[in-house]
């Protein structure tokens, strides 16, 4: 990760601890994907349930780092409009 934003300089480099809360994003927007695919693996291929977890987790790999990546996105993004200044 750049340690500033090119263009308008923002340092992404915070205190310790500063990303706990992505994590929380991360959760959020993650659980939902992992239900879809697996409801689709389930009712759509006919796999049982386990097996459609299983397919399911598969195919949500691929997926992880753009999470990673958007719930420190969505984090910032948070914290500049509740603490502009900050």
């Amino acid at each position: 990760m750049n340690e500033r934003c090119p263009a308008c300089g923002l340092v992404f480099e915070r205190e310790h601890g500063y990303f706990a809360g992505a994590m929380v994003l991360s959760y959020a927007l993650g659980v939902p994907i992992l239900g879809v695919l697996t409801l689709v693996a389930w009712m759509v291929a006919g796999l049982e349930v386990g097996w459609a977890i299983l397919v399911a987790d598969l195919l949500f790999l691929p997926l992880v780092p753009l999470l990673f990546r958007w719930s420190r996105v969505l984090w910032i993004h948070l914290d500049r409009r509740i603490d502009p200044g900050g």
